[in-house]
């Protein structure tokens, strides 16, 4: 380290800079699309490969440059976006800090063409390392071509933490969807690895949610359109019927700018308290139309963040005009008057039962290879140490603290349809009845997927999946997992699937379909784990196979439960990290009480 106080060279400063600005192909995306759209483009095209590790290319049809702007804009803080600091507060551009360009080229090659409907010829530059490797005029299309080549090769560094093509590659989706859907009078194409994932028409608003989500969405949507002298809220929302367990369909714009809010989000959400269940987002895509003079949008360098001057004022007008929405369609809350007392239910339930643990048997119990529950319940000397590791693996604390009780005439009882207790040798323990299925579930299916063991059991009339653009992906993504799993699924063109079957140990139970949905939604939130496929889909469908709260067991099913539970390689915990058992002493129970 020098004692001595000097000035950065360029190169560096913009790698430093490209540090923050450029954090994934999908900031790199992000930049070219909004340059784009502040040329005034009616085209947009969008190539990328290797998820934009390789190349990412975008043309539009804008008003072009010449020679010495298209030189100019790899310069920092170079822009003709705004010219004094008062123009911070009013605007209406997508870019504005004229660092992107500067930034890109730090990282990356990059080549641009560029031509004006007034000029002959175009422009060609190409740089690399923020070095400038040629300038020359050439035959080009009126707009705007910018090519990006080998992203992050000089700072090898930064590459090493990109995460998987199939992260990467949904964060561009995310970015392409977002200016998409916030200018649906522009034509949008997308090409990933030569194959065309997009080609969106201009068209309503309307048109271009139902070409990106599904035709399904077309009578699925409520609009929304509230305008008072602060600002107008304008969009679409969806009916509770079609909300989810993520929020990945779920898009806030304010002057035609994506941002991230979860406290507008949660205006949205409370507008349907009571019409959708607990863990469930509604659809929702809703612009705000705003005095610029009203926010900030120079917070953050992914400009995904924006203050508000009334920020309490607008979630209150966003929460009335969502709830107007769903008013305006009479969509209420149906009552169950068959059990008009819910509160009240029985402490201890476990006497029938409708459940289907006896069936989620996928293979058969590996509790030989382990303690069984009858050494569990009426430990022997030998048997001691592995009690005292199965159930306290992370601390030596006493042996005996969990041994189970040696009353051969004690059983177990469920309480409030969710819980399972029964009496230990120094207490007693609790176990989440559903936390404890989806462990066992799930060290089920990762045995059969890796073993490729599975059965399969054809659907006498098969199902049609229709998919959104962003889940198209994934689908083709998880499907040989899916088969190997017993499913049988396969392409039918576009944004269709065919379901022909599904593994026998669903035994008619669950609705293939729906199986298939819930496990696409469980990976998608699972994606950003960067979990292999594998253990994700059995992870995901574990979850949705699993006997949920509220369920009733029989007895038989309760101590194969617990039989089931004690036999897995990790009992403690769900695939989800929720613990999957509680012990409690008499000591503890002693001190509550006296």
């Amino acid at each position: 380290m020098s004692k001595h106080i000097q000035l950065l060279p360029d190169s560096v400063v913009n790698q430093i800079a490209a540090g923050e600005v450029i954090q994934r192909p999908a900031s790199v995306v992000k930049e070219l699309m909004d340059n784009a759209l502040d040329s005034g483009a009616t085209s947009i095209k969008l190539i990328i490969k290797e998820a934009g590790k390789t190349l990412i290319q975008v043309n539009d049809n804008g008003c072009g440059m010449n020679p010495i702007d298209a030189r100019m804009c790899f310069e920092r803080h170079a822009t003709s976006k705004i010219r004094s600091a008062d123009d911070l507060f009013k605007i209406q551009t997508m870019g504005f800090r004229g660092e992107a360009l500067a930034s890109i080229a730090a990282v990356s090659q990059v080549e641009l063409k560029t031509k004006r409907a007034e000029d002959e010829l175009g422009t060609k530059i190409i740089i690399a390392d923020s070095k400038l490797k040629s300038q020359e005029p050439c035959s080009s299309s009126n707009g705007t071509q910018i090519i990006v080549q080998h992203l992050f090769y000089s700072v090898p560094a930064r590459k090493k933490f990109l995460k998987t093509d199939t992260v990467e590659s949904r964060h561009i989706h995310d970015e392409f969807i977002q200016q998409a859907l916030a200018n649906p009078h522009i034509q949008y194409s997308y090409f990933n690895n030569d194959q065309e994932v997009y080609n969106l028409s201009s068209g309503s608003l309307k048109q271009r949610v139902v070409s990106i989500f599904g035709k399904k969405y077309s009578d699925e949507i409520l609009p929304v359109e509230q305008e008072t002298d602060l600002l107008q809220i304008r969009g679409f929302v969806g009916k509770p019927e079609i909300a989810k367990k993520s929020r990945g369909e779920q898009y806030l714009f304010v002057n035609g700018r994506y941002f991230k809010s979860p406290y507008m989000l949660h205006a949205v959400q409370s507008a349907y308290q009571e019409l959708i269940a607990e863990g469930l987002y509604p659809f929702a895509i809703l612009f705000i139309d705003i005095d610029p003079s009203q926010i900030d949008i120079n917070v953050h360098p992914t400009k995904h963040e924006i203050k508000f001057e009334e920020e309490r004022l607008i979630y209150n007008f966003l929460k009335v005009a969502v709830k107007h929405a769903i008013g305006k369609f009479t969509i209420t809350p149906q009552l169950d008057f068959e059990n008009s007392n819910p509160g009240v239910e029985k402490l201890i339930t476990h006497q029938g039962s409708n459940s289907n643990f006896s069936n989620q048997r996928v293979v058969s119990s590996n509790a030989g290879s382990k303690a069984s529950w009858e050494d569990l319940a009426f430990p022997k000397q030998s048997s001691q140490k592995y009690s005292q590791a199965l159930f306290n693996p992370f601390t030596e604390e006493k042996n005996n603290e969990l041994q189970l009780s040696s009353d051969k005439k004690v059983q177990a009882i469920q309480i409030h349809n969710s819980y399972i207790i029964f009496p230990s040798a120094a207490g007693y323990v609790i176990i989440d009845q559903q936390s404890a299925h989806e462990r066992i579930l799930y060290e089920q299916y990762k045995k059969i997927i890796k073993s490729q063991s599975a059965t399969h059991q054809k659907l006498l009339f098969p199902e049609t999946l229709h998919l959104s653009g962003p889940d198209v992906m994934l689908m083709k993504v998880i499907i040989p997992s899916l088969n190997e799993l017993g499913f049988t699924i396969e392409e039918f063109g576009g944004d269709s699937f065919i379901i022909h079957g599904g593994p026998s140990f669903l035994d008619g139970k669950h609705n293939e379909k729906d199986l298939v949905m819930k496990v696409l939604d469980q990976y998608k939130s699972n994606v950003e784990f960067q979990l292999g496929i594998e253990e994700s889909i059995a992870r995901s469908i574990s979850i949705s196979c699993s006997n949920k709260r509220g369920t009733v067991l029989q007895d038989e099913e309760i101590q194969l439960l617990i039989e089931q539970l004690f036999s897995c390689e990790v009992p403690y915990t769900s695939p989800t990290g929720h613990k999957c058992y509680l012990s409690i002493s008499l000591e503890e129970i002693q001190a509550k009480l006296f």
